[in-house]
C-alpha cells in the first residue's frame, strides 16, 4: 500500500542532498574505473622506447 497523504514537492526537497550525494560518488567511482582502465589498459609494447644518445667522439 501507499502512503495516503503524499507530497512530492516536500519529498523531493528532503531526497535532494542523498540524490546529489549518490551522482556525486558515481562521477567518482566512474572517474576512477577509466583512469584504471586508461593506467593499466595501455599495452607497454605500444609506448614510445626512449631514443639512444650515442658519444660523438
Amino acid at each position: 500500500m501507499s502512503a495516503p497523504n503524499t507530497n512530492i514537492e516536500k519529498q523531493a526537497k528532503r531526497h535532494a542532498p542523498s540524490i546529489w550525494g549518490i551522482t556525486i560518488a558515481l562521477m567518482i567511482a566512474l572517474l576512477a574505473a577509466l583512469g584504471t582502465a586508461v593506467w593499466y589498459g595501455y599495452p607497454s609494447d605500444r609506448q614510445a622506447a626512449p631514443t639512444m644518445v650515442e658519444d660523438s667522439q
